[in-house]
């Protein structure tokens, strides 16, 4: 099996594949349209900017890749923002793959970024086979998904947000599997093995 992790210029891809690593499999990273096409599964992660990664995507046509990918996607953090329609991150347009908009938690009590272990709860799909309702994963961010149709699970911080959404062959979470221990993992070995 192919796993193609698919760089572009926003950070955390090496504990992606180290976590990879751990359950034995061995990815690629690349940027290259024809081996992410070849893939059997793909891996969208990313930590940073949403104007500036959507600059780097469009630059190399990865834009309209991913959206005409159809083998299982998952997004991871900043990866799933960016497939939602907009954020309001310095105002930026997204692939759109899903009809969400990406927004800025409210300060209201609670520190933005949201740093560290929360729970994701309603889980509705086969990425969480094996994870308990209310199990803890680890969250870094200041945007959010609102909930929505797509919401494959939620998540309660400062608001209830959408913290992992599905829609075809696409998933994505907002959560780090790669730094969520052993649920994480296995969440990870859900979508690889699919």
């Amino acid at each position: 099996m192919k796993v193609v992790i698919i760089k572009y210029n926003a950070g955390n891809i090496r504990s992606v594949l180290f976590a990879l690593e751990r359950i034995g499999v061995k990815a690629v990273v690349t940027d290259d349209c024809d081996e992410i096409r070849s893939a059997d599964r793909v891996i969208f992660p990313g930590v940073g900017e949403a104007s500036s990664a959507m600059n780097y995507l469009k630059e190399k046509g990865l834009d309209k890749l991913i959206c005409s990918l159809t083998q299982p996607v998952l997004g991871i953090c900043l990866g799933m923002q960016l497939m939602c329609s907009h954020s309001e991150e310095n105002d930026t347009e997204c692939l759109g793959i899903f009809d969400q908009k990406v927004k800025l938690f409210p300060q209201k009590g609670l520190k933005v970024p949201q740093i560290g272990w929360n729970n994701i709860v309603n889980l509705k799909s086969g990425l969480f086979k094996g994870i308990s309702d209310g199990a803890y994963m680890y969250f870094v961010h200041s945007y959010f998904v609102e909930e929505c149709d797509n919401a494959i699970a939620k998540t309660d911080y400062v608001l209830p947000y959408s913290s992992a959404i599905q829609k075809n062959n696409f998933s994505a979470v907002q959560f780090h599997p790669e730094k969520s221990g052993d649920a994480g993992q296995k969440i990870l070995e859900n979508f690889i093995k699919g």
